[in-house]
């Protein structure tokens, strides 16, 4: 997850050809062009009401103020919404069984966006490296410098986890033809949800449409790439993953998507869910502001409905360098089209779903075990750390880049850094702890997941750029919290009884 996140490009790995990839903060690429005239284009909204059949009364006040109804959640009280009136929200508010409503896009979603590219990919050096196969390994699991880090490889000696745990992977969608990813995924469990928010089964709807869609295909395979002789190994490599398509083509990942997926989660038995990204358009959410607070709403009921159905929701802490704990300057938003505000946000903002409560934050580090440069961070933000990459500290194994490799589109692999490669680990412990556990439940996962963790502590200094002035500091001493949280997770505590 990043302020700059998700549609990067991974360079392949075909044969011994091994390429880079870098997903860091890169800003936003392109601006938007003028205004065309104004048109009768849809603007998308949420409208939250009771929950249950009381809902029925909330889309009738839906239709009377000239909206449509484009899909119910009555098990949250959500709609999605779509209305030609940029004031339909104002004017839904003071109907019958309306809570809230607010328009889930930004109404600047009218102009022609730039695409998405929030998660820029620096393409490296592509050469033919090197690497000793050790007999009982993947082929490339000597370039998983990550998975060492966690003792994931122990854990794999011990339990590889069971079949019977799903994890949900909200993201791009899921490459069905990987080597590496084909004998876990769970077709029958996966969905698109980028269609207004509406559930698509269709596997054409859910899978990457080209290879730039790399991102859930790497989340993936860090999770739960198979061992099965081919290219790498994932933490839990004998759970069952599920493709939940939440990122649309140009990038974005609106709030009736993020409502979609948890709810497709809670209601067909996963038990993990990860998600590694933001919510657009506004990098934090805040409730002085009635459409944000709408939205935010809805995602937040998403994520509690899951909860209740006993799912542990995993999320990447983000990729902004900011200390989450206190008060953040947003330039950035809303960034999908249109102009972008200058804001100081206080603790009435959020970035979702990294801070909505119950879920499991997860901040960076890198080969080295210190808080990668882009990592957010902050005392009491953060659950617990995982690798997630750094290009400024490089491991000792044949690829020297400091990234995370994993599976990309096409059957093939690449590295990427960011918490949206951290994400993606804890996860896998948390399928561990759920394969190894199957009579706790979701509260107690947790619990074990960060009275297993390692604690880090803080760094005597942070100067990761070398410019000798502090770029964020730790706050919690030997427990490190204010960068690691509880610490950095550990895969072989994971698997035993």
């Amino acid at each position: 997850m990043s302020r700059t996140r998700r549609s990067g490009r991974a360079m392949r790995i075909a044969g011994s050809a091994l390429a880079l990839a870098l997903l860091v903060p890169a800003g936003i690429v392109g601006a938007a062009e003028s205004a065309p005239a104004a048109t009768a284009a849809p603007v998308h909204f949420v409208v939250l009401g009771p929950t249950g059949d009381g809902l029925q009364q909330t889309e009738e006040s839906v239709r009377a103020v000239g909206g449509t109804v484009v899909q119910s959640w009555p098990q949250i009280g959500v709609i999605v919404a779509t209305s030609t009136d940029p004031g339909f929200a104002a004017a839904v508010r003071t109907q019958p069984a309306v809570e809230q409503a607010g328009a889930s896009r930004n109404l600047a979603e009218q102009l022609p966006p730039a695409q998405s590219q929030r998660l820029e990919a620096l393409e490296g050096k592509v050469g033919a490296v090197p690497f000793a196969v050790v007999p009982g390994e993947e082929p490339l699991e000597p370039e998983q410098w990550d998975m060492r880090q966690i003792k994931a490889e122990q854990a794999s000696a011990v339990s590889q986890g069971s079949k019977d745990i799903t994890v949900g992977v909200l993201d791009y969608g899921i490459d069905p033809t990987h080597p590496d990813l084909k004998p876990n995924l769970d077709v029958t469990k996966s969905v698109s949800c980028v269609n207004e928010g509406v559930p698509d089964t269709r596997q054409e709807a859910w899978q990457p449409q080209d290879p730039t869609q790399d991102h859930g295909t790497h989340t993936a395979g860090t999770i739960a790439a198979a061992r099965n002789g081919v290219g790498i190994a994932g933490v839990a490599p004998n759970v069952s993953l599920a493709s939940v398509r939440v990122i649309d083509d140009g990038g974005f990942i609106y709030p009736e998507y993020a409502v979609c997926g948890f709810i497709w989660a809670a209601e067909h038995g996963f038990d993990v869910t990860n998600n590694s990204y933001f919510v657009d358009p506004w990098y934090l959410w805040c409730d002085s502001d009635p459409d944000q607070k709408a939205a935010a709403e809805a995602v937040r009921r998403a994520v509690a409905y899951a909860q209740s159905k006993d799912v542990v929701n995993v999320v990447s802490a983000g990729n902004s360098n900011w200390d989450l704990s206190k008060p953040i300057r947003d330039t950035n938003s809303p960034n999908n089209g249109g102009p972008t505000q200058d804001r100081k946000t206080g603790h009435e903002c959020h970035v979702l779903p990294g801070e909505l409560p119950g879920v499991v934050s997860v901040s960076a580090v890198g080969s080295d075990a210190v808080k990668s440069y882009y990592s957010n961070y902050g005392l009491g933000s953060i659950t617990v750390t995982a690798p997630g990459g750094d290009k400024n500290q490089i491991p000792q194994t044949p690829s020297q880049n400091g990234r995370v490799l994993s599976t990309v589109p096409g059957g093939g692999w690449g590295w990427m850094q960011g918490t949206s490669m951290a994400g993606p680990h804890a996860a896998g412990v948390v399928a561990l702890l759920r394969s190894t556990h199957q009579e706790w439940n979701a509260q107690q996962v947790v619990g074990a997941l960060t009275n297993q963790a390692d604690a880090l502590e803080c760094p005597t200094s942070y100067d990761p750029d070398g410019d000798g002035k502090p770029d964020a500091v730790c706050s919690g001493g030997k427990g490190g919290a204010g960068f690691y949280g509880a610490g950095l997770i550990d895969a072989l505590d994971a698997v035993q009884k």
